[in-house]
């Protein structure tokens, strides 16, 4: 098991056959003597910028955002990598490999990861993630009011938490209040929301959208996720080689060829996170709904949108799913014990913190009773929702996640399987052609998979 904890962090480092001693220094900052530099590495500036808002020690951030200064001098560096293609993992496998060699200032600190991804990071024979306990944090007690399924997922297989989020990350349905007037005669969230009630039914709505010339969604790609989320088996199952594709994989594909046929989505869109799919947020979109947690209306939809604030609204998705979720973790062999754990306690567990980077950034975050309060107080109404309350849609959702079976290699199937079957949704492959293409680019990224099942 060690040998394969090791080959999925680092494929390239296999030789090595170990983490190079990663977590051996555990106890690196118990002398009470913390380091001068905090080293953090992470795929954005989203969790600079909440550090940067709710951490009282925080003095200034260099212009180009890559060293934030403390009020004891310490200096926060900020290690950034893109998340697609594996590029951050990749980053950051190859400095864990590194960790127990490393200089003092040059260790790890903090590092995130992401749901796709998390369970890699957490579990316990990689030694990556410190257990919250290590650093002092007790989960029972102080993390007490976190939603359970975010406890869950940063813990290893012994149900040790390894980390900890800010961040619940439930999905709504995002839509055009002008669009759904015109072709519904109403833009009213509750009415909106019984014509997206469940999947048969928004399929009967997209038909009354198509008619009037506009796309239900952008992409494929954007409904991926709702199915993703309902799997019955993880893609690997613990101990195993074998990747699984699920049946509700294969009903997103034939769901998709069919939205596809129909004219329910825009065939020239090709996906996610690119510049077709962003401009489909513009003004001049004939695109009627996106389907996104707090953080895609923040950091994705509003950015995009070059029209006045109070076109979109939000109503309840045809399927409660989660999408996402930045998991904060300590880096075994840090040597700033203490300034890590009162970072992730400040961002991650402080109520009256969250519910600041809730109103300020319109997040979803990790305290069940302050997210219930987010729902009955209209001071969280959003601006670019037109002053609608998001919070009373997302809390209902959020109390009703339950995430779907994990395991480390979630990033790669998930971007390779829809890479992929892109092709055949898009009429360049054949079905058959799109599977062993699959399987190909799978034993690419991780030589160790043996087995690649498909449902009967």
């Amino acid at each position: 098991m060690k040998k394969r904890v090791v080959s999925i962090m680092l494929v390239a480092a296999m030789a090595a056959g170990t983490l190079a001693g990663c977590g051996k220094t555990s106890g690196a900052g118990s002398s009470g003597e913390e380091g001068k530099v905090i080293n953090i590495y992470s795929w954005n500036d989203e969790f600079r910028e909440r550090v940067e808002a709710v951490y009282p020690e925080v003095k200034e951030t260099s212009k180009d955002g890559t060293v934030t200064t403390l009020n004891d001098g310490t200096e926060i560096h900020w290690i950034i990598n893109p998340n697609q293609d594996g590029v951050y993992q990749q980053k950051l496998d190859e400095a864990l490999m590194k960790q127990a060699d490393a200089a003092a200032d040059d260790k790890i600190d903090i590092f995130l990861s992401e749901t796709d991804y998390v369970n890699k990071y957490t579990d316990a024979e990689a030694d990556a993630a410190m257990p919250l306990k290590d650093l002092g944090i007790n989960p029972d007690t102080e993390l007490a009011d976190q939603y359970e399924f975010t406890k869950v997922t940063a813990s290893d297989a012994e149900g040790v938490q390894r980390g900890s989020t800010w961040q619940c990350c439930p999905g709504l349905l995002v839509y055009r209040r002008d669009i759904a007037k015109e072709v519904f005669g109403t833009d009213d969230p509750k009415e909106i929301g019984q014509k997206v009630k469940d999947w048969n039914t928004t399929k009967a709505t997209a038909e009354e959208l198509k008619a009037k010339g506009y796309f239900t969604f952008s992409s494929y790609a954007d409904t991926f996720r709702l199915y993703g989320n309902s799997i019955e088996e993880s893609w690997v199952s613990p101990g195993e080689t074998t990747i699984k594709v699920d049946q509700k994989i294969i009903d997103w594909v034939n769901s998709s060829k069919e939205w596809l046929d129909a004219g329910y989505l825009d065939k020239n869109i090709k996906g996610q996170w690119n510049d077709d799919w962003n401009k489909a947020m513009g003004s001049a979109s004939k695109v009627f709904a996106f389907l996104f947690p707090a953080w895609g209306i923040d950091f994705t939809l509003k950015p995009n949108w070059d029209g006045d604030d109070g076109v979109w609204a939000v109503t309840n998705p045809p399927q409660e799913y989660n999408w996402g979720g930045s998991y904060v973790h300590a880096c075994t062999g840090t040597d700033n014990l203490e300034h890590v754990k009162d970072i992730i306690l400040a961002v991650t567990v402080n109520k009256d913190n969250l519910l600041k980077i809730s109103k300020e950034y319109s997040d979803f975050t990790n305290t069940k009773s302050g997210m219930q309060t987010a729902a009955k107080d209209a001071s969280f109404a959003s601006e670019f929702l037109g002053g609608q309350n998001a919070f009373e849609y997302f809390a209902p959702v959020a109390e009703n996640i339950k995430i779907a079976p994990l395991s480390a290699y979630d990033q790669g199937c998930v971007e390779l399987f829809q890479n992929t079957f892109s092709d055949y949704l898009q009429g360049k492959v054949d079905y058959d052609k799109a599977k062993k293409n699959f399987e190909t680019a799978i034993l690419e990224r991780y030589p160790d998979i043996t087995e690649i099942q498909w449902p009967e």
